[in-house]
């Protein structure tokens, strides 16, 4: 490699109601030495283009009008001076109710093929939330003070709860709470959504195609925001069990503080138009939180990014080398785009058999929620220290929590803070499971992140690729 190597990453997040693109460079420099096993480290980020927020074309209600999103990027990119061949690294993320489109997954084949080398996630609602809630600025600043934060991101169908701790993802929720889920036509209502009419009912209240902004219509944007406090207070009414999207929530600390991102903090924060006139119920909805006294009850903190929160999840590359003690199949390599999902053991083994299951449930429900067999890798950390029989009694709580995995033909991918790979790995395979182990170690990962595992080096070694969530800071 080059002293210096600068690579070009896009992020491009085609949501509910807009959809919108980042481009961004990377320096990746050596950071090892000639004498030393390259690391390949990002020195710096610099975002070199921020695109308009466009409105999502859609052909119906059904179907992304894919020829008019490829359009909108083939813009930008020339406002940008970039070609798609430039473009070496990044995400598409399909979010809300577009990724339920009939045509998203093709749609994301097809934008990957034309706009460059691309890291490809449909994002789910957890998924969603956890991006955002990076994004935003709310996992960082976390971090920095020690609150606990809750990432309210509310887009055109859903508001996705990310919960951070010091850094820490704690939980995530997800409600069918969104700007489009009551649209106009000029100044009557021109369509409510399946969720809104269920909680009109709940509330014992009316809102049809054809009547205009009255008191009701109100009382509908009071409950919705009455849900809100209720969930972000870990508590489920009938009321709320109608806008649950998925799982209730499932963080155990008390909220500190709350940030909003997504299209209606816009609307919240008025930093940025979308271009065209509103058309849906998206700046009643601000304007009702705003006024909700229960919401003032914690402390607002304002994000570093709203509408784009999501969008500046481009991914960035990262090439590390994994330690030379491992456990691989190398059969089962290259492996690409494993999402990563930590399970701190907080240096004891209580309860362990309980948290390596809970740790693969959430796993499965993040980031294989359909259950199609889409595999991730398990970071474990905190581990402490292990005598044979705690690696055998380990591999063995493993074995069984993988058994919840509904595509058993998936290699387990096992990735270890300590110098433990092999040992592990070896337990596994000896422990007879039927399945191929990949059991590496010496990485450094976050929940969020992805991977790319290549192929086993004649040192024995693998290289990793680390495609992190990169966000503006």
């Amino acid at each position: 490699m080059k002293k210096n190597e600068q690579i070009i990453s896009a992020g491009i997040d085609i949501g509910t109601s807009t959809t919108k693109l980042i481009l961004s460079r990377f320096t990746l420099v050596n950071t090892a030495g000639t004498t030393h096993v390259p690391r390949i480290e990002i020195t710096e980020k610099e975002i070199i283009h921020k695109s308009s927020i466009y409105r999502t074309p859609l052909l119906n209600d059904t179907l992304i009008d894919m020829k008019a999103v490829l359009r909108l990027v083939e813009q930008e990119y020339q406002k940008a001076g970039v070609r798609p061949r430039d473009i070496k690294t990044g995400a598409i993320i399909i979010t809300g109710e577009t990724a339920t489109k009939q045509n998203a997954e093709e749609m994301l084949h097809f934008l990957s093929e034309e706009a460059g080398e691309f890291l490809v996630a449909t994002a789910g609602p957890d998924l969603e939330g956890i991006i955002a809630g990076k994004g935003s600025g709310a996992c960082q600043r976390s971090k920095e003070t020690g609150k606990t934060i809750a990432n309210i991101d509310i887009g055109g169908g859903t508001a996705n709860i990310a919960v951070y701790q010091a850094g820490k993802l704690r939980g995530t929720c997800t409600l069918h709470i969104g700007g489009r889920l009551i649209e106009f036509e000029h100044d009557r209502v021109k369509n409510v959504s399946a969720p809104v009419r269920e909680l009109l009912k709940e509330l014992r209240l009316s809102v049809e195609a054809g009547d205009k902004v009255s008191l009701d219509f109100i009382g509908l944007l009071q409950g919705q925001w009455r849900i809100l406090v209720h969930i972000l207070q870990q508590k489920i009414t009938e009321e709320g069990e109608v806008l649950l999207l998925g799982h209730p929530p499932d963080w155990k600390v008390p909220i500190d503080q709350i940030m909003f991102s997504g299209g209606v903090s816009e609307c919240i924060y008025g930093q940025e138009p979308i271009s065209g006139s509103y058309t849906d119920i998206g700046i009643y909805l601000a304007k009702a939180l705003q006024d909700n006294q229960d919401l003032q009850s914690w402390e607002w903190i304002p994000p570093v990014e709203t509408v784009r929160a999501t969008v500046l999840g481009a991914g960035t590359q990262t090439t590390h080398i994994s330690g030379a003690t491992i456990q691989v199949d190398p059969a089962r390599l290259p492996l690409k785009n494993l999402p990563v999902h930590q399970l701190d053991m907080k240096r004891n083994l209580d309860d362990g058999s309980i948290k390596v299951k809970n740790a693969i449930q959430q796993a499965i429900q993040v980031y294989d929620p359909s259950l199609e067999g889409k595999n991730f890798a398990l970071y474990l950390t905190g581990l402490p220290f292990l005598r044979f029989r705690d690696v055998q009694q380990l591999g063995n709580w493993l074995l069984e929590a993988y058994k919840l995995q509904p595509n058993q033909s998936n290699p387990i991918v096992i990735v270890l803070q300590d110098d433990l790979a092999k040992v592990l790995g070896q337990t596994l395979q000896t422990l007879k499971s039927g399945r191929d182990v990949i059991c590496i170690d010496q990485i450094l990962v976050e929940q969020g992140d992805y991977l790319d595992i290549g192929n086993k080096l004649q040192s024995e070694v693998v290289p990793v690729v680390i495609k992190t969530l990169a966000f503006h800071s």
